[in-house]
């Protein structure tokens, strides 16, 4: 009796919705300049654009404007947002603040099951890091920042970063991009913050996370140099 042929398992981006693809790729154009700030958009241009209809370019832009990168106003229509410096900045220090209490409460809760998915994604991270594959990494990064949130399992906390979440792409782009050593450096980081995790030290996984995130801002240009983070041992940045 023969066997069934094997199938491939889908790939991340295949179980997105058209929807998803479409908030992704109208997110990116916005946050890399294709689309500029104060533009108008409207969801009929964009549906052509994408070659998709206008009912999931509406649910793209409706994620859009909740999270402050487009702004709909009766006379005006619907307008890419500014990314001015200040606002940046302040976004910035609102994700410091977030993506800290994240990682103590999520060192304070984290399951070995939760642990091990960590440090598995840190080892998938690896190669794409090696290669300096910036697309690849700006989306395992999200990946494993996603993954804290989870397992820090605070709702208020969740939403909040949800909502500042293409400010957060933003910087994070532009921190990978900023120089060839940075993803190297932000893998270490992040080994040593899944290490505080991993020992249930949450005042060491917040200060460890809020220093990670303030020097990307301040890699991407978004923040000013200011501190120094926790220092993190070699054996620390194994997986």
């Amino acid at each position: 009796m023969s066997s069934a042929p094997a199938l491939a398992a889908f790939a991340s981006d295949e179980l997105l919705s058209i929807a998803d693809r479409a908030y992704r790729r109208l997110r990116d154009a916005i946050v890399d300049g294709s689309l500029a700030g104060g533009s108008r958009v409207s969801e009929r241009s964009l549906a052509l654009q994408l070659g998709i209809s206008a009912q999931p370019v509406r649910e793209a832009l409706r994620r859009l404007e909740a999270e402050g990168m487009v702004v709909t106003s009766p006379r005006r229509g619907t307008l890419v947002a500014e990314f001015g410096p200040e606002r940046l900045a302040e976004m910035g220090l609102v994700r410091i603040a977030l993506e800290g209490a994240a990682a103590a409460l999520a060192a304070r809760r984290a399951t070995p099951t939760e642990v091990a998915a960590l440090r598995q994604q840190l080892r998938e991270m690896a190669p794409a890091t090696a290669a300096r594959d910036i697309a690849a990494l700006t989306a395992a990064n999200e990946r494993f920042h996603d993954l804290i949130n989870a397992i820090a399992g605070n709702s208020l906390v969740v939403r909040s970063l949800q909502a500042i979440r293409a400010y957060d792409h933003f910087g994070r782009l532009r921190a990978l991009r900023s120089s060839p050593q940075e993803p190297a450096v932000a893998l270490r980081e992040h080994a040593g913050i899944v290490a505080a995790i991993r020992r249930g030290a949450p005042k060491q996984a917040e200060a460890r996370m809020r220093a990670h995130v303030e020097r990307s801002l301040v890699a991407s240009g978004i923040l000013r140099a200011d501190g120094t983070g926790d220092p993190i041992t070699p054996e620390e940045t194994t997986p």
